[in-house]
């Protein structure tokens, strides 16, 4: 079962400093320091979300509605590291961990997967009408210097684009709208998780 899901639980780490992001868009004044800042966040966001890859080591949480009918999740924004719990919650309201001796998690696969193990059955009681599984685990390629270039460049020509386009749509003479670059695109969805 593949879980669309996923919410930060932790803030990660920045991608790209500042001063790379200067010196992309050649800028050598400190004047627009938190506005690049903002810019990198906006851009490692929207990013992670085209890729569909989680860049630095984050805490995310998933929630889902039930038990897979399979053996296994997939879990959303790889490379996946670890599992740090499953919480469910009964009809009742009670939460429950689910034990990590009854599942492997595979953090080869991408995605990533939890696999239930031979011989063990999903928890037989009644779950909370909703989102009454929490799936917490840790993503990303671990820090900035882990991250690969591609994704970075990426990074880095979205922040010139947005710094150079400080309005929703611009109008150039003789080209019509200015959209975000094809280029961003093309480096974020080559190795794209479906």
């Amino acid at each position: 079962m593949r879980i669309t899901n996923a919410r930060e639980s932790t803030i990660p780490a920045d991608v790209v400093s500042v001063a790379e992001a200067k010196l992309h868009c050649r800028i050598d004044h400190a004047t627009e320091d938190v506005l690049i800042a903002r810019l990198l966040g906006v851009a490692r966001k929207q990013c992670e979300q085209i890729s569909q890859w989680a860049y630095t080591s984050r805490v995310m949480v998933s929630h889902v509605d039930c038990w897979p009918r399979g053996g296994c999740w997939e879990l959303p924004y790889p490379p996946l590291q670890s599992v740090t719990s499953i919480v469910y919650t009964d009809e009742a309201g009670d939460q429950s961990t689910w034990d990590a001796a009854n599942y492997v998690v595979d953090t080869y696969s991408t995605p990533g997967r939890i696999l239930i193990k031979s011989g063990v059955s999903w928890p037989s009681e009644t779950l909370q009408v909703g989102a009454s599984i929490a799936i917490t685990y840790v993503a990303g390629f671990g820090t900035e210097d882990d991250v690969p270039d591609t994704y970075k460049q990426a990074m880095l020509l979205l922040v010139g684009h947005l710094y150079e386009n400080r309005e929703s749509v611009v109008v150039q003479q003789g080209i019509g709208l200015v959209e975000v670059p094809q280029a961003v695109e093309w480096l974020l969805l080559t190795d794209r998780v479906n």
